[in-house]
């Protein structure tokens, strides 16, 4: 037995640079009492809460959440790298689809340090040990950050197999600015070309220039999923419903291939979409507006393959097209995603789900795109977990 999900209430603070925001309690606060809010609803109706952070001890959730109210609900701290905030998602949705609860809070924070992502023990072998070792031999690069070295190796794959160019990936990056520009929320907000990301220093020479990275940043969003009968009986909004999600970790594909592609989680984003559109009854085509997981350039255009926005191999046909922005075929990141607002990496996911409930309650301003009414979205962390959530107008 499934109920129907509603998205009642959503929130967000703009994410700022390492070192210039609140506190993440604060941040966590904030986040939450905008979803409330939003919602219209008392934190003491919440049945149950999911609170994602990456970086930070056990029971942060707790201290966030308990500057809200200490109404003695379960609390549950949640970690799945960059997938973090989807998974709390996840989980919300999940305990009101089977009927566990009506109402729950997913929250996602983070405050991060400056710089490439690294992990913080020192004493013990890494959770992507295998991966790095594959990456070890498949890409080399010994000594630069492992997520540069994962998604240029992937970028390079893709390039090396289908042709794609450099200049491909600069306009990705070019369109995200674009977008951005009209978020108040993003935190680069600056219109710039394909030639100034072109001419950005390299990271990788010929594959990976500094803007078409994204940037380490500090966020946090929330959300409030509630059941249709509880949305009636307290008068809440029901125009955004969880129409499929799904969550994938990896197969023995990620390794036994032995392609860089499918290591920084191409299968798991392609069968998480295929099974979130067979519970949603849709395909892609049906899709209106897009946020995915674009922490590099070249991530975004393996998304465009992976979510089945186009066969694999044809993501340079898709962007030559236009067919990711305002007046082509799909809106993706109309937000001006990861690679505009940073990667607050407890947040992003549900700084997604906040997007793209305005997107489809017709809300979202000067970004709005026209007529949507189905949304997608895609959220990765490689370790490894991608999420797919198709959420459409009720």
């Amino acid at each position: 037995m499934s109920q129907k999900v509603l998205v009642a209430g959503v929130g967000m603070v703009p994410f700022s640079k390492p070192g210039s925001s609140e506190p993440y309690d604060v941040m966590a606060e904030s986040a939450v009492r905008q979803a409330l809010s939003d919602a219209g609803i008392d934190y003491r109706l919440v049945q149950q809460a999911y609170a994602g952070y990456v970086f930070g001890e056990s029971c942060c959730g707790q201290k966030g959440l308990y500057r809200v109210g200490m109404s003695g609900i379960p609390v549950v701290n949640v970690t799945n790298n960059c997938a973090t905030g989807s998974t709390a998602l996840f989980l919300a949705r999940q305990a009101v689809a089977s009927g566990a609860v009506d109402c729950a809070l997913a929250v996602g924070f983070e405050e991060m340090n400056p710089g490439a992502l690294k992990s913080v023990w020192t004493d013990r072998a890494p959770a992507l040990e295998r991966a790095n070792a594959l990456v070890d031999e498949l890409v080399g690069m010994i000594g630069t950050p492992n997520a540069i070295r994962q998604f240029a190796g992937a970028g390079r794959a893709h390039m090396e197999r289908f042709g794609t160019k450099l200049e491909t990936f600069a306009k990705i990056r070019a369109k995200a600015s674009l977008h951005a520009a009209r978020n108040p929320l993003a935190l680069f907000r600056t219109p710039i070309s394909a030639q100034e990301v072109l001419a950005a220093p390299e990271l990788v020479p010929g594959v990976l220039t500094r803007l078409m990275a994204c940037p380490p940043t500090c966020g946090a969003a929330a959300a409030i999923v509630v059941s249709e009968a509880f949305a009636r009986k307290h008068g809440l909004r029901s125009d955004v419903m969880i129409a499929g999600q799904a969550m994938v970790t990896d197969t023995p594909s990620t390794f036994d291939s032995r392609d860089m592609i499918r290591v920084v989680g191409f299968d798991i984003t392609r069968e998480a979409a295929r099974q979130a559109y067979e519970q949603a009854g849709i395909g892609p085509q049906d899709v209106d507006v897009v946020e995915l997981h674009d922490c590099f350039a070249q991530n975004e255009l393996l998304s465009y393959e992976g979510l089945g926005l186009c066969a694999e191999g044809e993501g340079e046909k898709l962007v030559e097209d236009g067919d990711n922005t305002y007046g082509g075929r799909w809106v993706v990141n109309p937000s001006g995603g990861l690679l505009s607002k940073g990667h607050p990496l407890g947040a992003t996911g549900l700084a997604q789900c906040f997007e793209l409930t305005h997107q489809l309650r017709g809300s979202a301003a000067d970004r709005q795109v026209a007529g949507a009414r189905i949304a997608v979205q895609h959220n990765l962390g490689l370790g490894g977990a991608g999420i797919v959530t198709v959420l459409q107008k009720n």
